[in-house]
């Protein structure tokens, strides 16, 4: 096995971590700059796309690691981690924004 056929999918794994871990800050920025764009829609828009890139992210980063441990050379290990690394990052995110969510909601509907 070539180590750009084991590189594909933790190539793919760390873009999508790396989406899903600029996501939230990408719709605080957005809603800095637009004035139609408020940043609570903004958020409500990103924690989903956020939580659905990284789960995609992990999914890829298990198919990677699953080729490499079949490999008998560990080319592409380097990616591998880092797409590890990134659909983690990007689910913690995630998680972190949804229970904001949740807990402004909580906020709001007891005032």
């Amino acid at each position: 096995m070539s180590s750009s056929r084991a590189a594909g999918p933790a190539g793919v794994g760390a873009v999508l971590g790396a989406l899903a871990v600029l996501a939230i800050p990408a719709a605080g920025v957005a809603a800095a700059f637009m004035t139609q764009v408020t940043l609570l829609r903004a958020v409500y828009v990103a924690v989903p796309a956020a939580a659905v890139l990284a789960l995609t992210a992990f999914a890829a980063y298990r198919r990677a690691r699953a080729r490499l441990e079949r490999s008998v050379r560990r080319a592409g290990a380097g990616i591998v981690r880092t797409a590890r690394f990134l659909a983690f990052a990007g689910l913690y995110l995630a998680i972190t924004g949804a229970l904001a969510l949740a807990f402004y909601g909580v906020l709001h509907l007891r005032s």
